[in-house]
């Protein structure tokens, strides 16, 4: 098992961001949160390993910010 890296590990990181903004350019809330599941179903299955994905779900619900 593989151990969840939070450390900053993305290259070009304001590119990728900026991919990731214009993928959701021009698309309703509905169809952008759909393509937001696809890709997160698509990098699960990449990642391929539950106890990572358990470990980025519940790295990602310590982060939500408070409300």
């Amino acid at each position: 098992m593989a151990d969840l890296n939070l450390k900053p590990n993305l290259a070009q990181a304001d590119d990728v961001y900026a991919d990731l903004l214009a993928a959701h350019e021009g698309l309703s809330k509905e169809d952008s949160d759909a393509l937001n599941a696809r890709l997160i179903l698509i990098l699960a299955n990449h990642i391929g390993d539950r106890a990572v994905l358990r470990a980025a779900l519940d790295a990602a619900k310590s982060a939500r910010p408070a409300g």
